[in-house]
């Protein structure tokens, strides 16, 4: 069965805790502490699968954990790190935040792996902890807690072309002609119940990829039938062609159903309405003469205005299809050929972090200025500052904290030094 959402549950590992133990060999004499650091914990990463093309396997395990880093031992043993949870899932795959719908990331195009949740960062040993007024440490750090996140999957297909109608238009058809695609065909409503992808190769002009996507009905974009399961596949292409039953078999006008299409995308997405779109009116091998002639006339008085092309086919002889094709080739050489990528919303490390205190403070003795507290703490274990997307949310995280302004207050200038734990840099603007 094709599966094109899921809901699933993420857990990074929670890091290892640090060791509180002491050297006890026979012939030293002051034995000092020993206690090893705690592994990190496992990641969570999704990663494209060419071989995938529906999330079907996320209806039967909704929850996904990361291992746990060990904890520390005696004799400076560090903890074994935890290992990652690698999550494969099909190209163009959306990954948001279930209770805000916000996109986490978008995995098409060149975003093939991506580090969704980072595992704990592991305790420090008893080891750390020794000083000259403090030789017997009995304190070691614990490992950073687990990060827990609630995520949506939701597959949208990468197509340059959506083909869409009410059902029993002729859609299925249309493509099995068209493409190496063999769709399910059959005279009845709601034959096809997932998106259906084709190439379309055309000799003397540029091929695309074209989607059949499944009949929509009125009240789609308020989710009646299975619209919002059809709709969302729309968002990615770039344009969008009109199959409607030209000889009104069925009774429907071909004008009234190219309208309520348009007021179902616009209720879904207004930006739907701005991609430019064709009118393939088809079954016109039923009709005969003027009767052809007042059917087209009718499609082209209502829509050719607004600039949107009428061609009249057969998807039973082939009649047309050609030119149709062939203008829609031309049309995909005017849109942006850069690729429709969902923009990045929610970051998981902002929200681990958002409640808890820090402090900004200029260290007079040793003449820097000291940015400490958990949120700084928790912000350094869960950010891996040394990746370009890491040191970007780590600029941004100082931004919107307000440390920066913090550190202005104080009378920081270019080149002073900042230390945040392990940390330290000089501040430019």
């Amino acid at each position: 069965m094709f599966a094109d959402s899921a809901k699933i549950y993420l857990r990074s590992g929670k890091g290892g805790d640090g060791c509180v133990s002491f050297r006890r060999e026979a012939h030293v004499a002051a034995g000092g502490p020993d206690g090893g650091d705690g592994g990190k914990g496992g990641d969570v990463i999704f990663e494209v699968d060419e071989g995938l093309n529906t999330l079907g396997d996320f209806r039967f395990k909704r929850k996904y954990c990361a291992s746990d880093g060990e904890s520390g031992s005696k004799k400076c043993c560090s903890g074994k790190n935890g290992e990652d949870l690698i999550i494969k899932v099909p190209e163009g795959t959306i990954i948001k935040e279930t209770e805000t719908g916000k996109v986490i990331t978008d995995m098409s195009h060149e975003n093939r792996r991506e580090v969704i949740l980072r595992g704990g960062r592991g305790g420090k040993g008893n080891q750390h902890y020794a000083t000259p007024t403090m030789q017997v440490p009995k304190y070691a750090q614990p490992g950073q807690k687990a990060v827990e996140l609630n995520v949506t999957l939701e597959l949208k297909v990468i197509a340059d072309v959506g083909l869409v109608g009410f059902p029993n238009v002729g859609k299925s058809t249309l493509l099995s002609r068209v493409t190496n695609a063999k769709p399910k065909i059959a005279n009845y409503h709601f034959t096809t119940l997932n998106p259906n992808l084709g190439v379309v190769d055309l000799e003397g002009a540029d091929g695309f990829v074209i989607a059949d996507i499944p009949g929509l009905i009125e009240g789609a974009s308020e989710g009646i039938g299975l619209g919002h399961e059809f709709l969302k596949h729309i968002e990615r292409t770039k344009v969008i062609i009109h199959l409607v039953d030209a000889a009104s078999t069925e009774g429907r006008d071909p004008v009234e159903d190219i309208e309520k299409i348009n007021h179902e995308l616009a209720s879904y997405n207004e930006g739907l309405l701005l991609k430019p779109q064709v009118i393939a009116a088809n079954k016109i091998d039923v009709l005969y003469g003027e009767e052809e002639e007042e059917a087209i006339n009718k499609i082209k008085e209502a829509f050719e205005s607004k600039g949107i092309k009428v061609f009249p086919i057969s998807g039973v002889s082939g009649k047309g299809i050609k030119e149709l094709l062939y203008h829609v080739s031309d049309v995909l050489k005017t849109v942006d050929d850069s690729p429709i990528i969902f923009e990045k919303e929610y970051f998981p490390e902002e929200n681990i972090v958002m409640d808890e205190p820090y402090t900004v403070e200029f260290d007079e003795v040793e003449n820097v200025y000291v940015v400490e507290g958990p949120r700084i703490e928790k912000m350094l274990g869960y950010t891996n500052i040394d990746t370009e997307k890491g040191f970007e949310f780590f600029q941004r995280f100082l931004k919107e904290n307000g440390i920066l302004d913090q550190l202005e207050e104080l009378g920081i200038e270019e080149g002073d030094s900042v230390r945040m734990y392990g940390l330290e840099f000089d501040y430019y603007k």
